[in-house]
């Protein structure tokens, strides 16, 4: 085993919105192990909150300075969706570990691109999707693994409602953003894919921009995937839906799940088990995703890694896959890797 080191990190990007670099440089230094060393924005007033809420840390207005630098070991960028490849990739070559923030990458291609480098490299590329953690994909998870419900051979998710996105935020620009799935849509189907252990066949896809004109992102955005052992997923997202559904609805061979408000219900006819339960959410025990990234970097035969680049990348396949869907109006084959 090599011998454990601090890993210097380095945020790229500081935006207002959500805090989200702020967010993971308290993550960080929460975490043995690593500590937050610097930290890029191209805005100077960012760098100037940057350098207020940690003033231990360097602040730079350029990834070519920061590189130059070149005094950290991680580069964790949390940028807008578009700039997590072009962005990621000059770190990767020049030895860098990298952290991303989901959705992974806005295409297949890209992300495949970071994989190949950070392989070649010989350095640990992932993807904060850290909603793997959530308590109600975690007891789910759970629920489906302990056979209560037989084979799954059904999912049904949603998330949405009625109401106009913001224009002016860049999450509703599609050219920025990749588009209405790649917000909520990536944890969605990254938490459909952790659910359902099959290859996938192929997905159909549907996209409406019916009302909101002024809003390059889609109004309503439905895929449907179809796995190897048989399983079926439908997965929505909208803005232009004045009734919804709850977010997880499973059918197996054997009885079904159903979210509730901080609840499953759980129908059963396996024998032993009662036929009508609630079981409440649970959270996951275990390390925290820098916990593991930590873990992983200083022991990588005997720690896997949680978020894995490969798993991240087949959420990205459904979304390209569903756009392509929609405009070819046929099932798109999903290559054989995923």
């Amino acid at each position: 085993m090599a011998e454990k080191k601090l890993l210097r990190a380095a945020i790229i990007g500081y935006g207002a919105a959500f805090n989200m670099g702020r967010h993971h440089a308290r993550a960080i230094n929460h975490t043995e192990g690593m500590k937050t060393v610097a930290i890029v924005d191209i805005d100077p007033k960012r760098t100037e909150a940057a350098k207020e809420d940690f003033p231990d840390v360097e602040t730079f207005n350029s990834v070519d300075a920061l590189l130059e630098w070149d005094q950290f070991d991680v580069a964790v960028n949390v940028l807008p969706h578009n700039l997590h490849h072009p962005m990621t990739l000059p770190f990767l070559k020049a030895g860098k570990h990298a952290v991303v923030e989901k959705p992974f990458t806005i295409t297949v291609a890209e992300a495949t691109e970071l994989i190949e480098t950070a392989k070649e490299k010989g350095v640990v590329l992932t993807v904060h999707h850290n909603r793997r953690w959530d308590a109600d994909f975690w007891t789910l998870k759970g629920l489906v693994e302990s056979g209560v419900i037989g084979q799954v051979f059904n999912v049904e998710m949603w998330g949405g409602g009625y109401g106009r996105p913001n224009p002016n935020w860049w999450r509703s620009k599609k050219e920025i953003s990749g588009g209405a799935f790649y917000d909520w849509g990536a944890h969605y189907i990254d938490w459909l894919l952790n659910v359902v252990h099959s290859k996938m066949v192929n997905v159909v896809g549907f996209y409406h921009n019916l009302v909101w004109h002024d809003i390059s992102n889609e109004d309503h955005v439905h895929a449907i995937i179809r796995f190897e052992n048989g399983c079926s997923a439908d997965i929505q997202m909208s803005s232009i839906a004045k009734v919804g559904k709850p977010r997880w609805r499973l059918l197996g061979s054997h009885g079904a799940i159903v979210s509730e408000d901080k609840q499953f219900r759980v129908y059963s006819e396996v024998p032993g088990q009662p036929k009508e339960q609630t079981v409440p959410y649970q959270g996951r025990p275990g390390p925290s995703f820098y916990q593991n990234f930590v873990a992983h970097v200083n022991d990588p035969e005997r720690v896997p890694l949680i978020v894995t680049p490969e798993s991240a990348r087949r959420v990205i396949a459904v979304l390209e896959l569903a756009e392509k869907s929609s405009k070819s109006h046929a099932a798109e084959p999903v290559p054989y890797e995923f």
